[in-house]
């Protein structure tokens, strides 16, 4: 749901209301309450969320180096997906109702096929501190998908605040491109394009069905097609360092896994247009990453490029 100014400076806060207080409230001071209580608890999901995905670049970097890029974008999906079938039986979760699954295929197309296999061949080409810069527009789609499909827009002031830091890291990519967009840059933009895409539906989706449930039946269903994928494109060679298996594993894990309960909870508490400007905040933990694990060295010119996006998203929120 969208937080609008009214929200934001209202004082009322039920652990400060004297007993029995809350009750005699006006409903639009509950409404009001209980949608800032939603979106400081959507906040914290939300970041719990960018900061798993935020090592995803990075990690996948690692992974096609020595492994294959369609079995790095798919292999990482079909371990997740045996997680989360192992995890719906274990809770014993109903099959989600006929009329979830058409947005179940839309999760699915964005964040469980398209996402991880066109960022994997983007890594093959662009550096990850390069590649987290341009998936930095990522913000942009998820909230234009969002406001289009649950009918919540935000000011004209979050959008041009959002514009502004997605004009900036095309500026920067461009740049870094002589003038012009490399090829490694598109596979991104597409990406992002499609996991917005996925991201918007499946936050809608998370109110129905819960916030964990949809990645889990998103990637469950995906199985069918994931398996012959991941068994055409394997390895010829699984003798692959410890480095690549790591990077791996932690997209499994925690990019296509872990990141998703977290991320989907906060986009259904906090709003989607405005939980999905968190990740702007990914370039600085996602160059701590890269400088970590792969021993880039981070320039100036991104560290700007990056603290005027993460300006944006103040800036975006005070006039959302």
């Amino acid at each position: 749901m969208t937080v609008t100014k009214s929200v934001i400076s209202t004082p009322v806060c039920a652990e400060s209301a004297p007993a029995g207080e809350t009750s005699r409230q006006h409903p639009r001071q509950l409404s009001r309450l209980h949608t800032r209580q939603g979106y400081w608890q959507g906040l914290g999901w939300g970041m719990l969320g960018v900061l798993m995905f935020s090592g995803g670049i990075p990690a996948t970097k690692l992974a096609v180096a020595e492994l294959p890029v369609i079995f790095v974008g798919t292999g990482r999906a079909l371990v997740a997906a045996v997680l989360s079938l192992l995890l719906l039986l274990l809770l014993r979760q109903k099959l989600p109702e006929r009329r979830h699954f058409a947005g179940l295929a839309v999760v699915a197309f964005g964040a469980v096929f398209a996402y991880p296999v066109f960022s994997a061949i983007a890594m093959q080409t662009v550096d990850a501190s390069h590649g987290t810069l341009v998936s930095s527009i990522m913000p942009l789609f998820t909230a234009i998908f969002g406001a289009w499909l649950s009918g919540q827009w935000p000011r004209a002031g979050f959008w041009l605040a959002a514009l502004a830091g997605t004009v900036a890291v095309m500026a920067y990519a461009a740049t870094q491109a002589q003038g012009t967009l490399a090829l490694g840059d598109l596979w991104l933009i597409l990406a992002c394009f499609c996991c917005g895409l996925s991201y918007a539906r499946g936050a809608l989706l998370a109110a129905d069905i819960g916030s964990w449930q949809v990645i889990c039946w998103a990637l469950v269903f995906s199985l069918p097609i994931l398996l012959p994928l991941c068994w055409y494109f394997q390895p010829e060679n699984f003798d692959v360092s410890l480095q690549s298996w790591s990077g791996f594993a932690y997209l499994s894990i925690f990019s296509m896994f872990l990141g998703f309960f977290a991320w989907y909870k906060g986009l259904a508490l906090g709003g989607v247009a405005h939980i999905s400007q968190l990740q702007l905040l990914t370039p600085f933990l996602a160059f701590s990453f890269a400088a970590f694990w792969l021993g880039e060295e981070i320039s100036l010119l991104q560290w700007w490029v990056a603290i005027f996006v993460v300006a944006a998203i103040g800036v975006g929120r005070k006039l959302a």
